[in-house]
């Protein structure tokens, strides 16, 4: 499953960024607008790395003006993780889950609330892009809208939404598929609509979109493990744990 996961992480970034080879790490660059990428363990790398080439990776980072961040998970390469640290960077811990288990039967979603798919060229499209941002306090940054929509529309991402009959969206979430692989990735709910159970509610509709499309493999990171014991009321289980390195301002 781990060797799976690794794949699907080396594979997912290059639909819009580049690959720099640094040997036993890769660092992806981001070719247009969007969110940036990070650094991670070179494909099929699993041995030790030298702080030295965390440090030429985060050199370049530097230059190219994008956050100094390094993407991995703990039990495929173990030995990454004294090299980031020992080249200053914070290092934090997240469940990694896939989907093994049948969901629990979940509450309704209240019944001003509809959760459904949302397509690009849908009239909710542009608030359920927007919704997951609110969630963390930000906006959108420039050309997410247009990014999001071109990935769907190349069937790279799939977009749900909690709607309020006024059909702005209350949350949101992705999965992005790459085979019969895909990821469950930026779900997050308005602040002024949290503790109503959308966000289990836009995952599982998620969840059961790429099950119909024929991903075999479902899986995400959650932020913590409560967030975990959310998730594993839709049948996800942690099988590993993901790590987010990143400069203490930008943990802070």
């Amino acid at each position: 499953m781990l060797k799976r996961l690794e794949a699907y992480y080396d594979a997912v970034p290059r639909s819009a960024a580049r690959a720099e080879d640094f040997g036993a790490l890769t660092l992806f660059v981001r070719e247009g607008e969007g969110w940036p990428y990070y650094a991670r363990p070179a494909l099929g790398h699993t041995g030790a790395v030298a702080v030295e080439a965390v440090e030429k990776v985060r050199a370049r980072q530097r230059e190219l003006g994008v956050p100094e961040a390094f993407e991995w998970v703990a039990e495929t390469t173990p030995g990454l993780r004294a090299a980031v640290e020992a080249s200053g960077l914070v290092v934090h811990e997240h469940p990694l889950m896939v989907l093994t288990e049948t969901a629990e039967e979940l509450p309704a979603p209240p019944k001003d609330v509809t959760v459904r798919m949302v397509g690009a060229g849908d009239p909710a499209f542009e608030s359920a892009v927007a919704a997951p941002y609110a969630a963390f306090g930000a906006t959108p940054a420039p050309g997410a809208a247009a990014q999001v929509a071109a990935r769907i529309e190349a069937g790279l991402t799939r977009l749900a939404a909690a709607l309020d009959p006024t059909g702005t969206a209350l949350a949101a979430g992705q999965h992005q598929p790459v085979g019969p692989v895909t990821e469950v990735v930026g779900v997050g709910t308005r602040p002024g609509s949290r503790r109503r159970g959308l966000g289990l509610a836009v995952t599982a509709t998620l969840v059961t979109d790429a099950r119909t499309r024929g991903a075999e493999t479902v899986f995400l990171t959650a932020t913590d493990e409560t967030v975990a014991r959310l998730y594993a009321r839709l049948g996800f289980r942690t099988v590993a744990t993901a790590l987010i390195a990143e400069q203490a301002e930008q943990a802070g």
